[in-house]
């Protein structure tokens, strides 16, 4: 397994590699030992989606101590999108895509106090999460999936959005709540 470092600090890309004959293939989709060596590890919950083409999921982030996830597609294809959100960070503000599917299986790994989200490239595509702590709505933050101030190329037209998704604030809300946090 290959591990690269994307553009926004500390964003990994784990990078299997499948082992393919006549009956089909088998890979790891994560290595503890591997991840480990990179600083990731205690995940506590995996949850799944299924979304059909053009549905757009996000952009979703957790305040206060943030979330960690191991992010992948293992069916279908997705163009994910990660904005970091963590206002110390030297890429604050930065926004890196990535195409997540069931052909390469890359996982991404998503540290805490990024902003996520993802539009399905396919016909159905099942986006498999690792996270790290319980879900705390109280610490739910999101920016709208078509922020002007973002500017989020999505590749497709979008068929489905949630109406919590379509309901978030903007990037200049959300940075007004982060200088307000401690």
């Amino acid at each position: 397994m290959r591990v690269e470092e994307a553009g926004i600090d500390g964003v990994l890309l784990f990078v299997p590699t499948p082992h393919r004959d006549d009956r089909g293939l088998f890979t790891r989709t994560f290595d503890l030992a591997i991840g480990e060596k990179h600083g990731v590890g205690d995940f506590l919950q995996d949850s799944q989606s299924r979304s059909r083409l053009g549905t757009i999921r996000g952009m979703h982030g957790r305040g206060g101590r943030g979330e960690a996830k191991l992010v992948r597609c293992a069916r279908g294809a997705v163009h994910d999108v990660l904005v970091d959100a963590r206002p110390g960070s030297s890429t604050f503000g930065r926004i890196e895509s990535f195409l997540l599917d069931d052909e390469t299986f890359a996982t991404l790994y998503v540290p805490p106090g990024l902003l996520h989200g993802f539009q399905a490239l396919t016909d159905l595509a099942d986006v498999c999460y690792r996270i790290d702590r319980e879900h705390d709505p109280a610490e739910d933050i999101a920016v709208r999936y078509d922020d002007t101030d973002l500017a989020i190329a999505w590749p497709r037209p979008v068929t489905a959005v949630s109406a919590r998704d379509a309901g978030a604030g903007s990037w200049a809300q959300l940075l007004t709540t982060l200088e307000r946090s401690p």
